[in-house]
């Protein structure tokens, strides 16, 4: 799968488990060129989310939901994931 289809898949995936108010995914890659996980064709992302039904819980715990949403894309296709989420 190429970067563009991945980045649209997670946001996919991310819009329909959380249904945010905003969703963006940047590929960080290019900075981390020549990286291990990125030699294997997986990316480096970052992934700005806000939804409500976020609202009351720790950044643990959000990372965690985004985490189970996307558990088979890692490591094969997103090798790193960074999230700002709301």
């Amino acid at each position: 799968m190429n970067t563009p289809d991945r980045m649209i898949l997670i946001k996919q995936r991310l819009q329909t488990a959380f249904s945010p108010t905003r969703v963006e995914v940047q590929d960080d890659s290019a900075q981390h060129k020549g990286h291990a996980g990125s030699r294997d064709g997986a990316g480096h992302y970052t992934v700005f989310i806000e939804a409500d039904c976020f609202k009351g819980l720790s950044r643990i715990e959000i990372h965690r939901e985004i985490y189970r949403v996307l558990s088979d894309m890692i490591p094969e296709q997103i090798h790193a994931l960074q999230i700002k989420g709301y």
